[in-house]
C-alpha cells in the first residue's frame, strides 16, 4: 500500500467522526506529516477536542490533554521532582507534555509563564526541569486551541509563541445536515468504532519521506518571494519571519505527499499560504481602512508575486 493510500484511509477514518470538515482534516494531517504543531482558533464546542482525540486513535499516538486555566502551573505541563522516603531520593514525575500528541485546550486562558513553558517543548522537543533536560517522545505534536480574542478570560498569545505553530486553522460551525447527524448520535456511534490505521513507526517513516520530496529552485524562490511580500506591503502591519518560509516548505511537501506526488508544485504552496501566514502577520492601517480581512490580503499576495510555471 502506497503512502497516498494509507493517508487516504487515515482521512476517511477521521471523516467518519468529524463530519463535513474534510479540508480541515486534510490540513491537520499535512501538518502532522510536516512535523509541525497546529493552532485551532474557534469558539468552544465545534469539535476541536474530538478532532484531536480521533487523530490520536487513528495514528496510534499516546495522547494527553490539559484544560488551561489561569491557575495551571508550568510544573503541571513539564513535570516535577518529589522526595520519596523509601529511597531517600528525589524522583521525577513526568508532566503532560511527555506524550506523542498533546492537546493544549484554551491555551490563551492561562498565564504567560505557563504558556512559555511550552515554547522549548514545541521548538526543541525537550523539557528542561530543575536544571536537567529531558527528551520528549518522537513524534511530539501539539494541537492547541484558543478562544477568539476578546472572549471572557482570554489574552493574546505572544508572537514568539504563535510563530512556533506550523499552521492556524478554524473549524467553523457544522452544516445543517452534519448538525442533525450529531443530534441523532451518529457521530458518537462512529467514534466508538474508530480503529488505528497506521502505526507510530509508519508515521515517522512518512515524515522522513516528506522531507525528500523534490523542490525546484523556482519553488524555493516563489516561497521566499511570497513571505518577503508581507514585509514591504502597507497592507500588513508586521511581516512574516524566516520561520514562515520553512513552514510553507514543510506544508507544501506534505501536501504533495498526500497527493501522491514526489515533487512540489506552486499550487501546493498556494493551497497552504493562508493557513501558514494568518497567525504570523497582522493587517495594517491600509487594510483596515479599506475593510479588508486577512483572507482578502492574502489574495493580493497572489497577484503581486508571479507564480512559477508548473
Amino acid at each position: 500500500m502506497t503512502y497516498q493510500e494509507k493517508l487516504e484511509r487515515v482521512q476517511d477514518e477521521v471523516n467518519y467522526v468529524i463530519k463535513g470538515k474534510e479540508d480541515v482534516v486534510c490540513r491537520v494531517l499535512a501538518a502532522m506529516i510536516g512535523g509541525g504543531h497546529i493552532l485551532m482558533e474557534d469558539i468552544p464546542g465545534v469539535g476541536k477536542t474530538t478532532l484531536a482525540t480521533t487523530f490520536a486513535r487513528v495514528l496510534s499516538l499516546e495522547y494527553h490533554r490539559v484544560q488551561f486555566t489561569p491557575d495551571v502551573l508550568p510544573s503541571d505541563i513539564l513535570g516535577f521532582s518529589m522526595y520519596h522516603r523509601g529511597t531517600e531520593e528525589f524522583q521525577f514525575h513526568e508532566g503532560s507534555v511527555f506524550c506523542n500528541l498533546f492537546l493544549a485546550d484554551e491555551l490563551n486562558r492561562t498565564s504567560p509563564k505557563t504558556q512559555s513553558a511550552l515554547l522549548e517543548a514545541m521548538e526543541e522537543h525537550q523539557a528542561s526541569v530543575e536544571g536537567e533536560t529531558r527528551k520528549l517522545p518522537d513524534p511530539f505534536i501539539v494541537i492547541a486551541t484558543q478562544n477568539p480574542v476578546g472572549s471572557s478570560g482570554t489574552q493574546m498569545l505572544p508572537e514568539s509563541q504563535l510563530d512556533r505553530f506550523l499552521i492556524c486553522l478554524s473549524m467553523g460551525y457544522p452544516e445543517h445536515g452534519d448538525a442533525v447527524a450529531l443530534l441523532r448520535g451518529e457521530v458518537w456511534k462512529q467514534a466508538e468504532k474508530i480503529q488505528p490505521v497506521i502505526t507510530l513507526d509508519e508515521l515517522c517513516e512518512m515524515r522522513r519521506a516528506a522531507e525528500t520530496i523534490f523542490v525546484h529552485d523556482a519553488i524555493y524562490e516563489y516561497i521566499v518571494s511570497l513571505v518577503e511580500a508581507t514585509r514591504n506591503n502597507p497592507l500588513f502591519a508586521m511581516g512574516a519571519s524566516p520561520r514562515a518560509c520553512i513552514a510553507l516548505l514543510r506544508m507544501s511537501r506534505a501536501m504533495a505527499l498526500l497527493a501522491g506526488r514526489d515533487f512540489v508544485t506552486a499550487q501546493d504552496v498556494q493551497s497552504v499560504l493562508f493557513d501558514v501566514l494568518r497567525h504570523r502577520i497582522r493587517p495594517g492601517a491600509r487594510a483596515r481602512a479599506e475593510g479588508k480581512n486577512m483572507r482578502a490580503c492574502m489574495q493580493e499576495l497572489f497577484h503581486m508575486v508571479k507564480s512559477p510555471r508548473s
